[in-house]
C-alpha cells in the first residue's frame, strides 16, 4: 500500500523543498522540520550506544509531570529536542511531555516565529532497556495572531489547526513519518552519512486488517462496549478473518507505524483507574491522528474525531481507537451500543 519505487535520492529537506512545501512562503517550516531532524539523528545516537555509555536506567527518584519514572534517556532526549529547536530560532515556544510548563524561547530569531512545537521527546521509553523500538511524536502549530509573546493559551488548538505532524521511530532503522496536510512520506536514516532519505511515498493504510494492539491486561478495567469488541475480535469466524492477531509492543509508535504499513486498529481507551484514558492529546493523539487521516484511516475518542477536540490544558489526555478505517468504525459500533 505503498510505493517502494522512488526512483531519486532525495533527502527529506530536499523532498520537502521540491514537492511537498515548494515555494517561499514554507521556508521556515522547512527549516523546522529540519531542526527536529536534526536531534531525532542525535537521539537515535544515543540510543544505539546507552548500554555502553551508562545511559540506560531511570534517574533515580525521579518522575515527570504525569508521575511517571524518568528514564536517563528520556531526559537527554528532551533537552537535544529542546536545544535543537531553541538554537534554530523557526519555532518560538515547546510543549513536552517531560515539562509541567510551556517553555517560550526568549532570542530575538524565535520570538519573532510563527510555529508553536508539541511533543513527546521518546515514547515508550519504559522499553529502552530491553531493545524494543521506541519513539518521538510531535506535533507543529501555527501561533495565532500577530501578537509577539507567546502564551500557554496559543497551544491549545484543535488537532485540526495543524500544519505539521510526524514521529521517529527508533528501530532496527530509523524512520522519520511526516505529514504536511499532502499526505504521508516517510524517510529512512543512513547511518553511514546520517542523513534521512525518501524511502515511502504517499503511504496509504488498509481500510481492513486482521490485527489490533490493546492491552489486554487491562480488559476488565475496560467499559463493557471495548470487553466485547476485544472478546469479537478473539471468537473464531472464517467469514470475517477472525480470530484476529493480537500485537502490542507498548510503544505507541512501534505499534502504529506496524498499523500504518499493514493495517491494524490501536485501542488506548479509557479504564476504571483511568477515565480519562493517559495518551496525552496535544502531543500523543493529535499528531498521530493527523498521521493516520492523511493515510487514510481514522481516530476517534469512542464519540468523536480526535482532531476535532477542543483541548482545555496542554497535558490533557484522552482514550484513542485509531488505525484502519473498517477497524475504526466497527470497534465504535461496539461502543456505542
Amino acid at each position: 500500500m505503498y510505493d517502494l519505487n522512488v526512483k531519486e535520492r532525495l533527502t527529506a529537506y530536499q523532498y520537502l523543498l521540491k514537492d511537498k512545501l515548494a515555494g517561499d512562503k514554507n521556508r521556515e517550516l522547512i527549516a523546522l522540520l529540519k531542526d527536529l531532524k536534526l536531534a531525532a539523528r542525535q537521539v537515535s545516537k544515543e540510543l544505539n550506544s546507552g548500554a555502553l555509555n551508562g545511559t540506560l536506567g531511570e534517574l533515580t527518584g525521579s518522575k515527570n509531570t504525569h508521575g511517571e519514572k524518568v528514564k536517563k534517556l528520556d531526559l537527554i532526549a528532551n533537552n537535544l529536542f529542546i536545544k535543537s529547536l531553541e538554537n534554530g530560532g523557526n519555532c518560538c515556544g515547546l510543549v513536552s511531555e517531560e515539562n509541567d510548563k510551556v517553555i517560550i524561547f526568549n532570542n530575538e530569531t524565535s520570538k519573532k516565529s510563527k510555529y508553536l512545537v508539541l511533543i513527546d521527546p521518546l515514547d515508550g521509553s519504559s522499553n529502552i532497556d530491553v531493545n524494543v523500538p521506541v519513539g518521538t511524536i510531535f506535533s507543529v502549530l501555527k501561533k495565532p495572531g500577530n501578537q509577539r509573546q507567546t502564551l500557554t493559551k496559543d497551544f491549545l488548538q484543535e488537532g485540526t489547526k495543524q500544519v505539521a505532524a510526524g514521529y521517529i521511530i527508533y528501530g532496527s532503522s530509523t524512520i522519520y513519518v511526516l505529514t504536511v496536510g499532502k499526505g504521508v512520506d516517510a524517510f529512512t536514516l543512513d547511518p553511514v552519512v546520517q542523513e534521512f532519505y525518501l524511502s515511502y511515498k504517499n503511504i496509504k493504510i488498509p481500510k481492513k486488517a486482521r490485527m489490533y494492539s490493546v492491552n489486554q491486561g487491562n480488559f476488565f478495567q475496560f467499559s463493557n462496549g471495548v470487553q466485547k469488541y476485544i472478546t469479537w475480535c478473539e471468537q473464531k469466524d472464517s467469514k470475517t478473518g477472525r480470530p484476529y492477531s493480537l500485537r502490542y509492543v507498548g510503544s505507541m509508535v512501534a505499534d502504529l507505524h506496524r498499523s500504518l504499513l499493514k493495517g491494524g486498529l490501536f485501542i488506548y481507551s479509557q479504564a476504571k483507574g483511568a477515565p480519562q484514558g493517559k495518551l496525552r492529546l496535544m502531543y500523543e493523539c493529535n499528531p498521530m491522528a493527523f498521521i493516520i487521516e492523511q493515510a487514510g484511516g481514522l481516530a476517534t475518542d469512542g464519540k468523536n474525531d480526535i482532531l476535532n477536540i477542543k483541548p482545555k490544558s496542554i497535558h490533557q489526555k484522552s482514550p484513542i481507537y485509531i488505525g484502519s478505517s473498517d477497524m475504526v468504525k466497527n470497534v465504535c459500533k461496539f461502543i456505542k451500543k
